[in-house]
């Protein structure tokens, strides 16, 4: 255990001197040397050489049109550094360059940009960076001349330059590159891709503007973020032209990025949004048409633009915050963060801020992740409003479906009952024009004939039978028969009928009026009354009769009652109230839902019926 403890302290003693010893040798390495002074001096479009005179000292970064404002051409920068050892390589970076130049040290070529004169190639979106070795690098006092071209109004300028340890210098280099030039480019490319699928969706969805303008401010935004990768200033044949493109770009831009903030907030100005559009377009135009004038004075209509974008955003955050929706609030805050680079780079651009790096492109997937966050709200909300609308729709389909139903039902019941009704008053006409008629001819013969005890009798008879067919023609020509008027001619015939066997008939009828019953139910009720009475006339030897007929709510009630002698005196086939008169009216009650009453007494017959009237 000793002998374990003992090399396990030794290897840690190790491992602390060899740390040690490494950390001294990485603070040996000297660290790279940021040159920031150097000497200038003004040059022509056709210079092969610098001047040999004129040369001012300057601190970098240099921007030449606070010095020479009205200069456009060329600017000569000189510096000087000291080179330890001239055979181990030196890395030199050229932190910003615009428009473009020419690198020479110790009077060697070592880098050119494409075009040095108009149309002037684009160098200054990117750093540059050189590997610098024998015999171009000297031991000791070495020169840096760099040939910088551009124009007075698109703020000409030279940066800072390090020399040093390859290593170092080139991974100073690479982040710089990754900031000036590749985010550029994913930022670009974002926009693209959103300008791209929200257009996509307008297209699917023409009536939701607020994509339409999103996609058009994205497109703009688009072409204006060409400005930060481009090494050229094709298509156009000068850098005037290119700047008066890309400046109309924004002020297009923020026009339909005013125009999207509305529709997002549910808000339409017509008057103010054709007035924008209009002088938007206007300039886009002009721009177009006049890159010599609105190329270099681009900043009287930029600089209004600017402030007009960053005020709409800053409204539309304020708005949103206090009283919008959640996809609302969403994107107010992820404006902010694009408000506050803008506003940086709007310093930059103006000089307020020292400095040659813009940042917009840092904020350009936060404004990706917001309108994602946007959409997935929107395509919630309007999954919900589906879903909502499909339940309301099967709602709706099937109250619609069972109206049809009922009506289709209630269709059918109409077309059956007139297709009834006209059975019915076929069958009318026929017993009418048949049997009816020839039983009317056949009572006018017999009564024209000379007179005759039986035929008196056959005349009765056939009266009867009219009277009889009659009550069948009234009770089925209609579809609903007044019970009233179908009572009447049967109250008549059977008070005659009782009178002449010297029977008092005594009726009392009580709130019949207006009750309407169906042809069928009609002639079971009139035909059992006939029956009841008709048996008081052959049966009962009585000398009075009360027919009381009564509605009282949904009940219709019926009363037969005589002074007889009852039935247990009556004929034989009627003895025990078994005859085919008291069955067929009870099958006839039956049929009408009701129930026959028969209390058979020493001083009479008591006949009682009850049924439901219909709704």
């Amino acid at each position: 255990m000793r002998r374990l403890r003992g090399v396990a302290i030794a290897a840690w003693w190790l491992c602390m001197a060899l740390a040690v010893s490494m950390a001294h040798a990485a603070g040996a390495t000297a660290q790279p040397l940021l040159l920031e002074h150097a000497e200038a001096a003004r040059g022509d479009w056709n210079d092969t050489g610098p001047p040999r005179d004129g040369w001012v000292p300057v601190t970098l970064m240099d921007q030449w049109q606070t010095r020479w404002p009205v200069h456009d051409g060329v600017v000569w920068y000189r510096l000087h550094w000291n080179q330890a050892d001239a055979g181990a390589p030196a890395g030199l970076l050229l932190d910003y360059l615009c428009m473009t130049g020419a690198v020479y040290v110790n009077g060697s070529l070592v880098g050119r940009g494409a075009s040095l004169s108009e149309p002037l190639s684009r160098a200054w979106i990117a750093p540059q960076y050189y590997l610098l070795d024998a015999p171009i690098l000297r031991p000791g006092r070495n020169e840096l001349l760099v040939r910088v071209s551009g124009l007075a109004a698109y703020q000409p300028a030279f940066g800072t330059v390090t020399v040093g340890d390859p290593a170092q210098v080139q991974a100073l280099f690479r982040a710089n590159k990754r900031v000036r030039s590749d985010l550029q480019m994913l930022d670009t490319a974002i926009g693209a891709v959103l300008a791209a699928m929200f257009g996509l969706f307008w297209l699917l969805r023409r009536q939701d503007t607020t994509y339409g303008w999103y996609a058009a401010n994205g497109l703009f935004g688009m072409l204006y973020g060409l400005n930060w990768v481009k090494t050229s200033p094709w298509p156009f044949p000068t850098t005037d032209g290119w700047q008066a493109f890309v400046a109309g770009c924004y002020v297009a831009m923020a026009a339909c990025y005013l125009v999207f903030l509305l529709r997002f907030a549910e808000r339409r100005w017509p008057r103010a949004e054709r007035a924008l559009l209009g002088i938007a377009a206007a300039m886009f135009v002009l721009a177009l048409a006049l890159p010599q004038l609105f190329g270099p004075h681009r900043n009287a209509y930029v600089l209004p633009t600017m402030a007009i974008h960053y005020a709409a955003s800053l409204a539309f955050m304020a708005w949103a915050l206090r009283r919008g929706r959640a996809d609302q609030k969403v994107l107010g805050l992820c404006i902010a963060l694009p408000l506050l680079t803008a506003l940086y780079d709007a310093g930059v651009y103006t000089g307020l801020i020292r400095g040659d790096a813009f940042v917009g492109s840092f904020a350009s997937p936060v404004m990706l992740l917001g309108m994602g966050f946007v959409l997935s709200y929107r395509f919630a909300t309007t999954m919900k409003r589906v879903e909502g609308f499909n339940l309301e729709l099967q709602q709706e389909v099937a109250a619609a479906t069972d109206a049809l139903s009922a009506t289709l039902t209630q269709k059918h019941a109409l077309a059956l009952a007139h297709s009834r009704a006209g059975e019915r008053l076929q069958l009318v006409r026929d017993l009418h024009d048949g049997f009816g008629g020839t039983l009317v001819g056949a009572i006018a013969r017999l009564q024209q004939a000379p007179a005759d005890a039986a035929k008196d009798a056959v005349v009765d008879v056939l009266k009867e039978m009219r009277d009889d067919l009659r009550l069948v023609i009234d009770t089925t020509a209609q579809e609903q028969a007044d019970l009233a008027a179908l009572l009447a001619p049967l109250r008549h015939r059977a008070s005659r009928l009782l009178e002449a066997a010297d029977i008092d008939a005594h009726w009392r009828v009580e709130g019949i009026e207006g009750v309407r019953l169906e042809p069928g139910r009609s002639l079971d009720l009139l035909r059992l009354l006939q029956e009841a009475l008709t048996n008081v006339f052959k049966h009962s030897r009585a000398r009075r009769v009360d027919v009381h007929l009564k509605r009282d709510g949904d009940r219709l009630f019926l009363q037969v009652a005589d002074d007889g002698v009852g039935l247990a005196d009556a004929d034989a086939p009627r003895a025990g109230g078994g005859g085919a008169g008291l069955a067929s009216m009870r099958l006839r009650a039956q049929r009408l839902g009701g129930a026959l009453a028969v209390r058979d007494g020493g001083n009479g017959t008591d006949l009682r019926l009850e049924i439901p009237l219909p709704a």
